[in-house]
C-alpha cells in the first residue's frame, strides 16, 4: 500500500504544476480539513467531468434536489477527469483534503485502487444504496469487505451499432444481426466488404476497448477474483486477441486512430458497424443525414469460450462522497434523494442526456421505452436496458491502465505475427511486476 501511495504522490506532484490554470480558487470545493468533516451542511459541491452528459445530469439532479430541500446550495463543477485524479490523489495523499468537493464522480476502473490505497477517504454509502435495486455488475466495481461506497450510475452497456442499409445490401436482415458470435461477425463483415466495399468497422491498436469488452463478456479480466495477475492462462483474453487479429487478416477493419477519427469513421460512412458501448449512440446521431439507417444489436459472443454471453460493458462511472469534507450526510441525502431512487429523474436522464442508468426499476421509464426514429424506431433504451442485465461482473483491479499500457505492446506484436500465447507469457510477468508496485 506505501508502494502504491507513493506512487499517486509522485504522479501528483509532476502533474500539479499543470494544474493551476485550472483551479478555479475557493469556487470548485467544498469546506473542510484533514480531519473528519461535520455531517451537515447548507452548501454542497459536485465535482463530474463532460458538459453534455455527467455534468448535465449533476445538474438536472439539482434541479430535482431544490424540490425537496431549497434550504442547501448545490453547486456542480465541471473539470476534466484527468484533473480530478489527480486533485484527489494530491489531497488523499497528503491528508489535507481542503478544497475538495463533498460528492465526486469517480470512473469505475479507478475505484478499487481508491478503495485500498485510501480506505478513510470515501465515506460508506451502504445506507443510501438498496442492492437489490442496481445492477451487480456495477455494485461489485464500489464494494469492499461488503460495503458500499458509491451510488452506481451510468451503465457502458456493449452493443453492435450496425447500417441497416449496408447490412441489407449485404444479403443480411435485422434479425441476422442478433446474438452473434464472433465468427458470424466477421463472416457477415467479409460480405459487407465484398458487397459495399465498406469496412465491417474500424479499430485502434492503441485503444483496448474492444478486448476489454470481449474478456467482460466471459466474466474475466486482467487480474483475476484476488486481484492478481491473470494473463498467461486467460482463455477469455487469449481468445479476445485471436478474433481481433482474425478480423485484421479478414480484411474487415479500417485503422482509426484516435476518437476523432473513431467518430469520423462511423458519421462519414466508412464502416458498416460499430462495436462500442451504448453512449456512442450520441455520436453515431452526428450524421443527421444518416437518420433511419442504424439499428443495435447485442454484444457478440466469443464460441470458443463457453461461459462467453452476448452482454459486456465498456466504462461507465459513479458517484461517490468524501468522508472527511465538511456535510457527508447532506451529501448523502442528496444522492439519496436523486440517482440512488429517483425513477422521475432517471427517466429525464434517459431523454436528455441519453443515460443508460444501471437502476432497475429505471428501465421501465416511459423514455427507456420510446422508440428513437434515428435507430430505425426500434426502442434502444429497452434493450441497453435489457442487456445492462446481464453484464457479467468482474473485478477491475487496481491498475488497468497500467496493466494496458503492457497489453498494448502485446497486441502490436501480435499482429505483427508473434503467437498469442508466447505474447501473453510475456507480459504477465510484466503485470505481475506493475501489481506488485502498487500493491
Amino acid at each position: 500500500m506505501k508502494k502504491r501511495r507513493i506512487l499517486a504522490a509522485l504522479l501528483s506532484a509532476a502533474m500539479v504544476l499543470s494544474l493551476a490554470g485550472c483551479t478555479k480558487g475557493g469556487d470548485d470545493g467544498a469546506s473542510s480539513s484533514a480531519g473528519a468533516g461535520n455531517s451537515t451542511s447548507n452548501k454542497l459541491t459536485i465535482w463530474a467531468w463532460d458538459d453534455t452528459f455527467n455534468v448535465k445530469a449533476a445538474n438536472i439532479a439539482k434541479e430535482y434536489y431544490a424540490k425537496i430541500n431549497p434550504d442547501v446550495q448545490v453547486n456542480v463543477v465541471s473539470m476534466s477527469q484527468d484533473d480530478i485524479v489527480v486533485k484527489l490523489n494530491t489531497a488523499f495523499e497528503s491528508g489535507n483534503t481542503s478544497g475538495l468537493p463533498n460528492i465526486v464522480l469517480i470512473e469505475d476502473y479507478r475505484i478499487q485502487n481508491y478503495l485500498q490505497s485510501y480506505p478513510d477517504q470515501l465515506s460508506d454509502l451502504s445506507d443510501v444504496v438498496d442492492s437489490s435495486k442496481f445492477m451487480d455488475y456495477k455494485l461489485k466495481t464500489m464494494t469492499k469487505d461488503g460495503k458500499i461506497y458509491g451510488v452506481p450510475f451510468d451503465s457502458g452497456v456493449a452493443c453492435v451499432f450496425y447500417r441497416t442499409d449496408l447490412i441489407e445490401q449485404a444479403g443480411y436482415k435485422k434479425e441476422d444481426m442478433q446474438d452473434l458470435t464472433w465468427q458470424e461477425f466477421i463472416e457477415i463483415g467479409k460480405k459487407v466488404k465484398e458487397k459495399t466495399g465498406k469496412a465491417m468497422l474500424s479499430l485502434d491498436p492503441n485503444d483496448l476497448g474492444l478486448i476489454r469488452m470481449m474478456m467482460q463478456s466471459a466474466g474475466k479480466w486482467y487480474v483475476d477474483e484476488d486481484g492478481k495477475a491473470d494473463i498467461k492462462d486467460n482463455a477469455a483474453l487469449k481468445e479476445a486477441l485471436t478474433i481481433y487479429k482474425q478480423m485484421q487478416d479478414a480484411g474487415i477493419t479500417t485503422t482509426a486512430s484516435g476518437w476523432d477519427a473513431g467518430v469520423a469513421a462511423v458519421n462519414s460512412g466508412k464502416v458498416a458497424s460499430s462495436v462500442i458501448g451504448c453512449w456512442y449512440a450520441s455520436s453515431i446521431k452526428k450524421a443527421e443525414d444518416q437518420s433511419g439507417k442504424w439499428a443495435i444489436a447485442s454484444f457478440p459472443r466469443m464460441s470458443n469460450v463457453s461461459k462467453s454471453v452476448n452482454a459486456s460493458n465498456l466504462g461507465g462511472a459513479s458517484w461517490y462522497v468524501l468522508e472527511k469534507v465538511d456535510g457527508k450526510n447532506t451529501a448523502k441525502e442528496f444522492l439519496k434523494s436523486t440517482f440512488a431512487s429517483n425513477t422521475e429523474l432517471l427517466d429525464q436522464l434517459c431523454k436528455d442526456v441519453s443515460l443508460v442508468s444501471t437502476y432497475k426499476e429505471a428501465a421501465n421509464g416511459a423514455n427507456v421505452s420510446a422508440a428513437d426514429q434515428f435507430f430505425s424506431g426500434q426502442a434502444i433504451y429497452k434493450d441497453f436496458a435489457a442487456w445492462t442485465e446481464k453484464i457479467p461482473a468482474v473485478n477491475y483491479g487496481v491498475a488497468t491502465y497500467d496493466v494496458e499500457k503492457k497489453m498494448t505492446e502485446a497486441l502490436q506484436n501480435v499482429l505483427k505475427g508473434t503467437a498469442v500465447t508466447d505474447a501473453l507469457k510475456k507480459v504477465h510477468t510484466e503485470v505481475e511486476g506493475i501489481l506488485s508496485a502498487v500493491g
